[in-house]
């Protein structure tokens, strides 16, 4: 509720009080001004009659005066002068604005559409151009792996462009988030991947401390940053990469790669030692190439992620589309957690998650839902919201899931054995296998019970070169574009209804009245699609019209003839 004004009302006392001490002050005031004395202005006396050049003297005053009245002429007549100077440049600068909107309107789609692709930094196609330039300039790549699923974050065109490309450019494999994974399962895929390219063990620090940490630990002392800070892994792959920058004789530039949400940003802050890259739980966080100086030698570029191709299977672009789930389709969502629930073990989720036996994922969410307190209106589950959020905890690291290498290896047919000895070269793998023995003991892995059994849907399929995201793209500044003409229609609309508005304020009151009631006809216009959905509108504003064009003493008279229980 909202507080009342203080009352000004007083007591007869006070008030009384009051008034005496005004009185009391006005006649100290007479009386000092009494004594003061009242000081008339003094007359100008004029020249005396007896002034032996009085002629010359009124002439002088005289000319005086017409001197100030000619310069105060004189300075109207310049400001005018600038103040239509001003008006004319106002009215070229508005005319030149007035053009260019006209030009800018009637120019044709493809002149807007690359005007676009230039500003629009939230493309694919502007994502693939700056993962482009980081493979180009890099000599080192590392592609980032999920340690959870290694295989599904495996980019089988990207290790195909950089194996294919010239010059002496090799494809390091970062195993990333092995704390989430048991001991024994990051042992079999270190020995699986280290056949085709040289893999690096890797746990990075989720949060980094920087000056606002720094803050936030001094106000909160309960904060701690124990956990999210550690970072192992990154002397041996710091010692791997200097090692080859001596080979090389050159300061090397090392691109790091990979699928939304593995962990690219976070093992270059790892690297650091501090923040130098955002980091976040949201997929898409780095839109363009970030540059980051390790040392004299070595110099660190981070990349947006790979696009995932729409041809991949429903778990494959559940987990590593780079669209976050809030933003997309809740079909799309429920879609990916089906398939994420049906690759899982059962009884492992129902353990993990608390929750009872469920015939389908549908069933599941909707007792998750319950279980949490994510309800609709009449008791009703949130199965879209509570999809989004399991999404969101398997993309993130909350939940801790594995999945078994294959049972042969079988290497793609660009990996030849000429050049996975081509990418192995110029590295001591040696020190690497015991340097990576180091870090997986140096680690607290969960136990196999508390993990969830998961089934890789293998390599993802992913869009690198710009060409191939052309469809696409055009999607997306078709919907920013459709967007904008909205905005401006409803600008226009509210410009074409103040106009309405003066108008109809010289009309009658009651002519305002039923404007009032109709509301804003563009937007109603708009809003229903078929035409049945026109007619209920126009019927209901008939049926409201009626009911308030009756009058109030048909609707409030009493009936005594009636009995009212």
């Amino acid at each position: 509720a909202e507080l009342r004004k203080a009352s000004k009302r007083l007591s007869c006392h006070k008030r009384y009080k009051i008034q005496k001490k005004i009185r009391e002050h006005h006649r100290k005031v007479r009386k000092e001004a009494k004594k003061r004395g009242h000081k008339k202005p003094k007359k100008d006396p004029g020249i005396p009659s007896a002034a032996p050049f009085k002629e010359e003297l009124l002439r002088e005053a005289e000319q005086r005066k017409q001197r100030l009245e000619e310069l105060k002429q004189k300075q109207k007549l310049n400001r005018q002068k600038e103040h239509e100077k001003k008006r004319k440049l106002e009215a070229k600068k508005n005319a030149a604005t007035i053009k260019e909107k006209a030009e800018g309107k009637e120019s044709s789609g493809k002149s807007k559409g690359k005007t676009k692709k230039l500003l629009n930094k939230n493309s694919k196609k502007f994502f693939c151009r700056e993962l482009m330039k980081v493979l180009e300039a890099s000599d080192v790549v590392l592609e980032v792996l999920d340690a959870r699923d290694p295989m599904g974050c495996r980019c089988p065109q990207l290790e195909e462009a950089v194996a294919s490309s010239g010059g002496n450019k090799k494809l390091l494999l970062v195993l990333n988030k092995i704390d989430l994974v048991p001991k024994d399962n990051i042992e079999k895929w270190l020995n699986y991947l280290k056949k085709e390219f040289p893999t690096v063990a890797f746990k990075s620090a989720t949060m980094m401390k920087d000056k606002t940490m720094e803050q936030v630990t001094k106000r909160h002392a309960r904060v701690d940053f124990s956990e999210t800070s550690q970072y192992f892994g990154s002397k041996c792959l710091l010692k791997l990469l200097q090692e080859y920058g001596k080979t090389q004789d050159k300061a090397i530039q090392v691109g790091v790669v990979g699928f939304p949400n593995v962990g690219k940003s976070s093992i270059i802050n790892s690297l650091k030692g501090k923040r130098a890259c955002n980091v976040g739980l949201a997929r898409g966080v780095t839109k363009s190439m970030q540059i980051v100086h390790l040392d004299k030698q070595t110099k660190m570029l981070d990349s947006p992620s790979i696009i995932a191709d729409p041809s991949n299977s429903a778990l494959a672009l559940a987990l590593r589309s780079i669209i976050d789930p809030e933003g997309s389709d809740s079909s799309d969502v429920l879609e990916g957690v089906n398939a994420l629930i049906n690759h899982c073990s059962k009884q492992q989720v129902m353990l993990h998650y608390n929750i009872p036996d469920f015939r389908d994922p549908e069933e599941f969410l909707s007792l998750l839902a319950q279980k949490r307190g994510m309800l609709k209106k009449g008791g009703v589950p949130d199965i879209e919201n509570m999809a989004k959020l399991v999404l969101c905890d398997w993309t993130g690291a909350r939940i801790k899931y594995y999945s078994q290498p294959p049972g042969f290896q079988k290497p793609p047919p660009y990996l030849t054995e000429q050049k996975i000895a081509e990418m192995q070269e110029g590295f001591k793998l040696n020190n690497l296998d015991q340097e990576n023995s180091n870090t997986v003991q140096a680690i607290k892995h969960p136990s196999p019970g508390s993990s969830i059994a998961f089934q890789s849907a293998g390599m993802t399929n992913g869009t690198i070169e710009e060409n191939k995201v052309i469809e696409e793209e055009s999607e997306w500044g078709n919907i920013e574009t459709s967007k904008e003409e909205e905005e401006e229609e409803d600008e226009e609309e509210e410009f074409t209804e103040s106009d309405d508005d003066e108008d109809d304020v010289e009309e009658n009151d009651d002519d305002v009245k039923e404007v009032t009631r109709k509301g804003k006809p563009g937007k109603l216009q708009r809003s229903p699609t078929n035409s049945q959905e026109q007619k209920t509108g126009s019927e209901r504003s008939r049926s409201l019209s009626f009911s308030l064009d009756k009058p109030a003493d048909e609707d409030d008279a009493y009936d005594f003839n009636t009995d009212y229980v």
